[in-house]
Parts: structure tokens; C-alpha cells; sequence
């Protein structure tokens, strides 16, 4: 089975991942693109953000294991792009954009089940404003935007949106392995 488990920053991500992998060491965790890329490309910027796309497609397409859990998938860095064009900064050209969606589709192929953390007012995570919240609300927006999307996410992918206190995320998610 693959997993991919999304949502903006802070949303509680390696936390759930972390906490399935202990349950479940047989599955292969595969971590945020971002611990991945070289740390001069720090701050939050189209060129960035592609890298990281294409680095997330590659590991979902290409897997050393039948059981795989990963940390963010294509749709996230996606997600990112809109919210920073939307915030009006530095963004990707039309023609990028497009092909990041269609990375981002194909990729998706590859994903038996998207679990999607959205930010709500019950399940806060606090961050310091060096997280940029803006961009974190922002990211949040597209990506609940992007996973009603039929043309991006077929119908052989089922979505999980996944709420709720530490264990009853956990719990989600292994309830969502055997539905």
C-alpha cells in the first residue's frame, strides 16, 4: 500500500508518520522532500518548491518497497505554488504550473491513499511567525481546494481528510488501510 500524508506546514505531518511508522515498521517512510535539498534554497520560492514536486513524484513513482508512507506528496508543492501566486509573490510560468500538475497526476497514480491535515480551529498547532502563517493559511486553502479535483487525483486514489488529537489521527489512518 502507499500513503501519502499532506498538508501545509505545522500541520502535523512527521508527527503522524512517526507514530504510524512505530505501529508499522514494515512500511517504508520516505521523508519531506524539503530535508532533502540542498539548504542554500531556504526560503519558500517557485524554483524550490518544483524541485521539491519533482523529487516527491520521482520516490512515489519509484519505490524500493510495496508498503510505503510519505511525507508530503507532489499535490503539496502544487498547493504551495497557487498559494504564493495568490499571495501575490514569486510564482512559475503558466507552462510550469502545468507541468507541475501533470507531475503531480501522474505521481498521484502511484498513491492507494491520500491523507490529507487540513488546519482547523480544534486541531491547533501553534507556530512563530518565522513560519510564515500566511503562506501557511494560504498553502491550506489550495490544497483543500486541489484534492476535490477529479482531472488531478483519480478515482483509484482514495482521500482521507484526517482531524482530531494525536491518536485519533493515528487511528484514522489505520482505519483507512482496511476500509
Amino acid at each position: 500500500m502507499h500513503i501519502a500524508i499532506s498538508g501545509t506546514h505545522a500541520s502535523g505531518k512527521s508527527t503522524l508518520i512517526a507514530d504510524f511508522a512505530a505501529a508499522h515498521p514494515h512500511f517504508e517512510t520516505l521523508s519531506d522532500p524539503f530535508e532533502l535539498i540542498d539548504e542554500q534554497f531556504d526560503q519558500s520560492n517557485a524554483g524550490m518548491l518544483l524541485r521539491q514536486l519533482r523529487l516527491s513524484a520521482d520516490r512515489l513513482e519509484q519505490p524500493d518497497s510495496p508498503d510505503v508512507i510519505a511525507e508530503r506528496a507532489p499535490l503539496d508543492f502544487l498547493a504551495y505554488l497557487f498559494a504564493l501566486a495568490k499571495l501575490n509573490r514569486a510564482t512559475a510560468s503558466v507552462e510550469v504550473l502545468e507541468r507541475a500538475r501533470e507531475l503531480t497526476t501522474s505521481a498521484l497514480r502511484h498513491v492507494d491513499l491520500l491523507a490529507v491535515l487540513p488546519l482547523n480551529s480544534r486541531d491547533v498547532i501553534w507556530i512563530d511567525d518565522d513560519e510564515d502563517p500566511d503562506l501557511r493559511e494560504a498553502m491550506d486553502a489550495a490544497l483543500l481546494d486541489l484534492i476535490d479535483d477529479a482531472d488531478l487525483i483519480q478515482a483509484t486514489t482514495r482521500v482521507l481528510e484526517i482531524t482530531g488529537d494525536r491518536a485519533a489521527r493515528l487511528a484514522a489512518l489505520e482505519a483507512a488501510m482496511t476500509d
